[in-house]
Formats: structure tokens, sequence, C-alpha cells
């Protein structure tokens, strides 16, 4: 894929601490594909996902996360579910309910939405939670999402590359003017004006060649889609940031698998990859993505209630992160 002619976000914008790794987790109750979806969510809601939030907030975790898809076409309903609570609406609702931790949309579809409606929309809140908003964007794949909503699926690349610019001048300027193939705009006001300065980060999420050229040209952190501190993958993105954006600065992220603090009771269903045992045992892999320069570790728990989810998050603030230094 040759460079889009958008050109990329002036500045880069980082958030993540030096020197350690902190925590982040995606939300329950609010997404509910198969692929992760524990057995107690489909009767939960709003009191179950405030619960699990405030649990990840007391724990010490750096941010709580939701995904985002607008429908579910009827030939992946079964994999995926239809319960996809609305991004923008979560994000805001649990601005009110938290009051330290930052919040990622984790991730959502930019090239869906007009990028100034978007900028809107985070500004808003980031304005809500006292600046505590983080914009993770990817390309989404869901074809039939783009059909009804957006540009032409096989274009959704490069459609995002300038969403992601026009989301970042959005944020950065009161009268921003877009320029591009799909999006044009001059000087059109755009009020709230987001807390954080000189805007909140853009995380870009995905682990393809295309989604690792876009993170090191366009974006302020990475979002991947493998497990584990992938290495070769670590090593591509650095090049090719090197390339693109001089080396500047990139908060990097990585997913865990499955852990469980302490033996899992009888009747717990273990994915299979859990690393579970002392906190020792769950420090030590979790050391692996720190070796290798990952800022935030984004992790999951199985659980048979929200109280097991959230006794876990509380074990892993009191007993893991701080054989990590976190």
């Amino acid at each position: 894929m040759s460079n889009s002619p958008v050109t990329p976000p002036a500045d880069v914008v980082t958030v993540l601490p030096t020197g350690r790794t902190v925590f982040g987790m995606q939300l329950p109750v609010q997404s509910q594909s198969t692929i992760y979806v524990q057995p107690w969510e489909p009767t939960a809601g709003p009191d179950e996902l405030a619960a699990v939030a405030l649990a990840c907030e007391a724990a010490g975790f750096f941010y709580v996360g939701v995904c985002d898809h607008t429908f579910i076409p009827e030939r992946l309903a079964g994999a995926m579910s239809t319960t996809w609570y609305d991004t923008i609406a979560t994000l805001g609702w649990l601005a009110g309910v938290t009051t330290d931790i930052r919040l990622l949309s984790h991730i959502y579809v930019l090239a869906l939405r007009h990028p100034l409606r978007a900028a809107k929309e985070f500004a808003t809140i980031d304005v809500l939670s006292a600046g505590r908003v983080i914009c993770g964007v990817g390309a989404g794949h869901v074809n039939e999402e783009f059909d009804q909503m957006g540009p032409d699926f096989d274009h959704r690349g490069p459609a995002t590359d300038e969403a992601i610019a026009g989301l970042a001048k959005g944020l950065s300027e009161e009268l921003p003017s877009l320029e591009g193939p799909r999006w044009k705009a001059l000087g059109l006001g755009l009020r709230p004006r987001p807390v954080q300065s000189p805007r909140p980060p853009i995380w870009t999420g995905g682990s393809s060649p295309a989604a690792l050229r876009r993170t090191a040209r366009f974006a302020d952190g990475w979002l991947p889609q493998s497990l584990g501190p992938n290495a070769e993958l670590l090593g591509q993105l650095r090049r090719l940031r090197d390339e693109h954006r001089d080396g500047a600065p990139l908060d990097i992220g990585g997913i865990s698998e499955f852990l469980y603090v302490g033996s899992p009771p009888p009747g717990l269903d273990v994915p299979k990859g859990t690393v579970a045992g002392p906190p020792e045992v769950v420090a030590e892999y979790l050391r692996t993505f720190a070796d290798a320069g990952v800022g935030q570790v984004q992790v999951r728990f199985p659980s048979r209630t929200v109280g097991e989810l959230c006794d876990q998050i509380a074990a892993f603030g009191g007993d893991v992160a701080p054989l990590l230094g976190s």
C-alpha cells in the first residue's frame, strides 16, 4: 500500500508514564462477542458495567475500554452477537460514573463517521471527564457497516488515514479546515474544546502491515490485535516510525492472555493459554511485555460472576501490579 496523500498530524501526544508498565481492561457487558463473553454477561446491564469500571479504577488501572460496532449483520450474529452498546454514549456515561481512570474507545471505526463529528464527540467526553479520553480508532472489518454508512469497504484504509488527520485537526483547532479525497471543510467552528492540550491522544488499532504503517504515520499510540509482546511486529513498527516520523515517541500497547490470580476454582471455564497462579507467576509473565518496551497491557480475567471478576481485578491491583512497579 502506498502512502496516503493525507498529511499526518503535526504533533505527537503521548500519555503513558515512563519507566513503568500500566494496565487497562476492555469492559464486559458493553460488547458480547462469543470470542470473549463470559457466561454471566448476557443478563447483566449498567449496574455490572459500573461495578467493573469502578473496580478497575480502585485497583489503579490506567484505562477502561469499550468497543464499537453500529450493527452486526445476520451472517455474523452467531459469532459476534448483536449486543454492542454505543461507544460514545457509553464513554460519556462512564465519564460520570468514574473519577480518575482514563476512558478508551477500543476501537472506534472512524472512517464510518465524519471526522469533525467524531472530534465533537471525543472533545465532549474529554470535557465531561475532565480530560481523560483516549481516542482509539481503527479501520473496521464488517463489510455491511461500510455498505450502509461508509466509504467503499475496499477503500476503508485510505479513508481511515484521512479521518485520523481530520480528527486530530478537529481536536487541535477550534476552526479546522479539512482537505482530502473524501472530506473538505473550511473554518468550521467546533466547541466544546477538549481539556487535554494540545489534544487528546489518538491510538490506532491493528496488527496488519497496513495498520502498522497507519500507526507509524498518524498515531500517538498503538493497540495491537495479537496477543503477547510480538517482537517481530514491534520491530517492524519501530522501523516504520523511524522512517515516517523520525522515531517520534509512541505509546505502545499489548494484550495479555487471560489471567487468574491464584488457583482457578472448580467449575470455572479457564480458556486455553490462561496464565494462572500466585501473584509472582502472573507478574513474571507480564514482565515480558515491559522487557519488549510495551508501555500498557490490556489484561482480562475469566469469571463466573461479576463479583468474581471484581475480586480478580482487586487481587491484580493489590498483589500483582506492585511486583511490576505499577
